[in-house]
């Protein structure tokens, strides 16, 4: 399957939510498949309040904790779940294995994992790769989606619906 790309810019905390809020409009559209999201960036790029937006706008109610401590937060909303990962305390990939990662990789499940390369070897591939540069003030999101089901994702984003 060819990589589908997308890049955009947001300049405000506010943009930033509205483009969770899409993510999250087109997981539903898709029907709430297994995903696998990989966030990448620096420390203070944005990772964590990406991903706080887009767990609130798939219906989660209430605080979303940072997992930098736990390693993972699960949200159980309905028929379908939402484990955030952050793996940047992670020692060693193993740790992961003796916590059941791969029981989390299901399908109506959407996992977002900040600093995926921390957990090599035993993650589940991505369906889209989430990259996070700032540059001053504005933040610059490429999106790249690695299957069928990443690409359907980002091409709704693109259509802007």
């Amino acid at each position: 399957m060819a990589k589908y790309t997308l890049s955009i810019t947001v300049v405000s905390e506010a943009e930033t939510q509205h483009l969770a809020s899409r993510l999250a409009s087109a997981w539903e559209t898709q029907g709430y498949p297994g995903c696998v999201i990989y966030l990448n960036g620096d420390l203070g790029a944005g990772k964590t309040t990406f991903s706080r937006f887009l767990i609130q706008h798939s219906g989660h109610q209430g605080n979303v904790k940072s997992p930098t401590y736990t390693l993972v937060e699960p949200y159980e909303l309905g028929d379908k779940s939402i484990y955030h990962f952050d793996l940047y305390r992670l020692a060693d990939p193993e740790e992961l294995e003796f916590m059941g990662i791969r029981d989390y990789f299901s399908a109506r499940s959407l996992c977002i994992v900040e600093w995926p390369q921390k957990g090599s070897g035993c993650l589940a591939s991505a369906d889209i790769i989430i990259n996070i540069t700032v540059e001053g003030e504005q933040r610059s999101f490429s999106m790249t989606a690695s299957s069928d089901v990443g690409e359907s994702m980002l091409s709704q984003l693109n259509d802007g619906t």
